[in-house]
């Protein structure tokens, strides 16, 4: 999974308040939330954030844990952020709405090509590259899907798909003494089985 996009570079300890004011929360619009994204900073700020890789300072996301402050990011077309250090509960909130987010110390000046890996921990902004530290594989799996809610989904829908596979060796009436046979034909090519052996 790859992030690129033009840099847009935001200094530090950019609270969730300041992402998405509080007086938007009473509505569950989305694409409201996107178009009110950093109203306080900056009135004109939401309409530039399409396709853009955020760089900011420390503590990105602080502030009050409302999830909207990263939904309303994604929403607005931020492909990802990159900063020195996160909130906790933002970076969780981002990895879980599938959003990309890389702790990475670096500078940028703004619509400078950004490309980042977030599997990797490569991160190019301009002509300079950095090294961080990558995201787990679980974070990866996640973003991967679409978010943690998507993620899950898939994991269901593969669970279900293997119980039923093994339902269907029992399916059909048998006597009892064919029965036996099925059941052990059946278990020696389970999909567990197999991983076993």
């Amino acid at each position: 999974m790859k992030i690129e996009g033009r840099a847009l570079c935001l200094g530090p300890d950019i609270d969730t308040d300041v992402i998405i004011a509080g007086r938007y929360l009473r509505t569950k619009d989305r694409s409201e939330w996107a178009r009110h994204a950093f109203e306080d900073l900056d009135p004109s700020l939401a309409q530039r954030l399409e396709g853009t890789v955020i760089i900011a300072g420390k503590n990105f996301g602080c502030g009050s844990s409302r999830e909207q402050a990263a939904i309303a990011l994604k929403e607005a077309g931020v492909r990802g952020v990159i900063a020195p250090s996160f909130a906790r509960i933002f970076f969780r909130n981002a990895i879980n709405i599938g959003l990309p987010v890389i702790e990475c110390e670096c500078t940028c000046s703004d619509n400078e090509a950004v490309s980042a890996d977030p599997g990797t921990g490569a991160v190019t902004i301009g002509t300079h590259t950095y090294h961080t530290r990558p995201l787990s594989p679980r974070m990866l799996e996640i973003l991967s899907a679409g978010g943690l809610v998507a993620y899950w989904r898939g994991r269901r829908w593969g669970m279900r798909q293997r119980a039923h596979a093994g339902r269907r060796c029992i399916s059909s009436p048998v006597t009892s003494s064919t029965r036996r046979e099925k059941a052990r034909n059946c278990w020696r090519s389970s999909p567990k089985r197999k991983k076993a052996a």
